[in-house]
């Protein structure tokens, strides 16, 4: 199994990743964070992991759209803290942002998501690939009307 999936149509659309990429830039730079994922395939569906720890799972927007998933919410802050005079400040706070290509065709009206210990498990079942079929075409040869 692969981490990445060999992407066949490079050749043909070498600039395709760098695209997505500035299309979601304008979103994603509004982001205070982006939260770390893990993204796999199953026999029968395709699950991510999130990582959004002690964020309100209830103000997370997660939706499926063009093959994608698409992660936003908001994590709030418990309380503040009147001295800035941190050792180290790593809990992440503010608004966050995550556009997830997909690695196979789901079915994303059955996208279910579960969120358990801090981690936002979302499970989208894989659209049967279609069989392929051959047909073959007979070559007529042209007949020359003088």
């Amino acid at each position: 199994m692969s981490l990445v999936p060999f992407n066949r149509n490079w050749l043909y659309e070498p600039w395709e990743d760098l695209d997505q990429f500035f299309h979601e830039w304008p979103k994603m730079k509004k982001a205070d964070f982006i939260p770390a994922v893990n993204v796999y395939e199953k026999k029968d569906k395709v699950i991510v992991e999130a990582a959004i720890t002690g964020i309100d799972p209830q103000k997370v927007d997660v939706s499926v759209e063009d093959n994608q998933l698409i992660l936003k919410g908001q994590a709030q802050k418990e309380s503040e803290v009147e001295e800035k005079d941190y050792y180290c400040h790593e809990v992440k706070s503010g608004s966050f942002y995550r556009a997830i290509n997909l690695p196979a065709r789901v079915k994303e009206n059955q996208a279910q998501a579960e969120y358990q210990d801090g981690i936002l498990k979302v499970e989208i079942p894989k659209e049967k690939e279609k069989e392929k079929k051959k047909v073959k075409v007979k070559i007529k040869p042209k007949k020359n009307n003088k």
